[in-house]
C-alpha cells in the first residue's frame, strides 16, 4: 500500500506525533511525505490529511492563490482516480484563521472524505460518514534517549506552542497571585514557560505579563527534544490552561515523561483523567486562579504513587494497526461506487 501523507518530510519541526505516525506507518508500507509534484503526479492508494488549512497556506497573496489552485487540482484528481481519502480531525476547529475561499475548498475535501479519523469519542465528525477512533499515540519511546532530571519542588511548567487561546496570560496573572513564601515545608513555587509563539507578536504580550514576577522563568523559542525533556522533567506540575482543550499533545508529552497535568475540565480531560489515573491528570472547573495552582501542586504531590500513568490504550503497535485496518477499509470504499455527497458541519480540522 502506498500512503501520501498531508505534511512535507525532512523538516525537523514536524510534529513529533506525524513523524512518529509516519516513521511507523513506513516500516510497514511505503509512505511518501507530500509534495505538490508528489501530490498531482505520483500513484498512491491513500491520501491521509491533517490540517489541511496548511496546505492552502502562502506566504504572499499570490503564493496562496497558487496553493489553491493546486488543492482544487488534487481534489480532481482524488475523484478522477477514486483514491481513498482519510482525514484525521485533530481539533474541532482551526486555531488559524481561514478565508471563505480557504472554507470552501476544505468543505470540498470533506464531501470528498472516504474515511474520518478521530483521536476521541467526542470529536464531531459528519453523521453518517465512516469514522473510526484511534488515540493518539505516546511519547515513551519518542523521549526514551534523554535522561530524566529530577523534580525542582515547587516549580510549575507551561510548554508548547504560545497562542492566544491556550490561556497563558491567564496563567501568569494566577501564578502571581500565589505566595512567595507559601508556608512552613512548603516550597517556594516557581514558573517556567517554554515554547515558540504564534503569532511572533504574542511574545513580547507574554514577556511583559512575566516581568511581574521574578520568579516566572521565560523561554520564547522552539526546543530540542533534550531541553524540552529537561524542562518537563523538572516540573512537578505541568500546567496547561487552554480555553479550548480537546487533543493535546502537550499533556500526552507530560504523561509519557512521568510528570502530572492541571488542566481544565471539560469531556476530554475528564475521560484522559478516567484513562490515565485520576493521579496524573489533575482536573479544575472555572478560571485558572491562584487557589488553583495551589490546590493542583498539593494534589500532585499527595496522590502521586509509584505507578506510572497507565498509557496503554496509546501503545503505537496498536495505534498503528488501527490505521491499516482503517487504510484498508478506506481503500474498499473509494472503489465501491459512491453515494451522494455528504453534507458536512463546517469548521472541521
Amino acid at each position: 500500500m502506498r500512503i501520501l501523507q498531508s505534511y512535507p518530510g525532512g523538516r525537523a519541526t514536524t510534529n513529533p506525533y506525524l513523524t512518529q505516525l509516519g516513521n511507523r506507518l513506513g516500516a510497514r508500507s511505503e509512505l511518501l511525505t507530500f509534495t505538490w509534484t508528489r501530490a498531482l503526479t505520483d500513484r498512491y492508494d491513500v491520501l491521509h490529511v491533517h490540517w489541511p488549512e496548511t496546505l492552502l497556506r502562502g506566504r504572499t497573496p499570490l503564493r496562496a492563490l497558487v496553493r489553491r489552485l493546486l488543492f482544487r487540482a488534487l481534489l480532481a484528481r482524488v475523484r478522477r482516480r477514486r483514491t481513498a481519502v482519510v482525514r484525521t480531525v485533530h481539533n474541532v476547529r482551526s486555531h488559524e484563521d481561514t478565508t471563505p475561499a480557504e472554507r470552501r475548498l476544505i468543505e470540498r475535501l470533506d464531501r470528498r472524505t472516504t474515511l474520518w479519523i478521530r483521536l476521541n469519542e467526542a470529536t464531531p465528525v459528519p453523521g453518517g460518514a465512516p469514522v473510526r477512533t484511534i488515540e493518539h499515540g505516546d511519547y515513551r519511546d519518542w523521549f526514551a534517549g534523554h535522561a530524566l532530571p529530577d523534580t525542582q519542588p515547587g516549580r510549575m511548567l507551561y510548554f508548547g506552542l504560545i497562542r492566544s487561546y491556550k490561556g497563558l496570560d491567564a496563567l501568569i496573572t494566577a501564578f502571581a497571585g500565589l505566595p512567595a513564601a507559601p508556608g512552613a515545608g512548603a516550597e517556594a513555587p516557581s514558573l517556567q514557560i517554554v515554547g515558540r509563539p504564534q503569532p511572533p507578536g504574542l511574545g513580547e504580550a507574554v514577556v511583559r505579563a512575566a516581568a511581574v514576577d521574578t520568579r516566572i522563568d521565560v523561554c520564547l523559542r522552539y526546543v530540542s527534544d533534550a531541553e524540552l525533556v529537561d524542562a518537563v522533567g523538572r516540573a512537578e506540575l505541568v500546567v496547561l490552561p487552554y480555553r479550548e482543550m480537546h487533543n493535546s499533545g502537550a499533556a500526552l508529552v507530560a504523561l509519557s515523561l512521568g510528570r502530572p497535568i492541571l488542566v481544565p475540565s471539560n469531556a476530554v480531560t475528564e475521560a484522559l483523567r478516567t484513562e490515565v489515573g485520576q493521579d496524573w491528570v489533575i482536573t479544575y472547573s472555572g478560571e485558572i486562579s491562584a487557589a488553583v495552582l495551589a490546590e493542583g501542586m498539593a494534589r500532585a504531590r499527595a496522590q502521586r504513587g509509584e505507578t506510572g500513568p497507565d498509557l496503554s490504550r496509546r501503545r503505537w503497535d496498536d495505534v498503528i494497526d488501527r490505521h491499516f485496518e482503517a487504510y484498508e477499509s478506506a481503500v474498499l470504499a473509494a472503489r465501491s461506487p459512491r453515494p451522494a455527497p455528504r453534507a458536512v458541519p463546517a469548521g472541521l480540522y
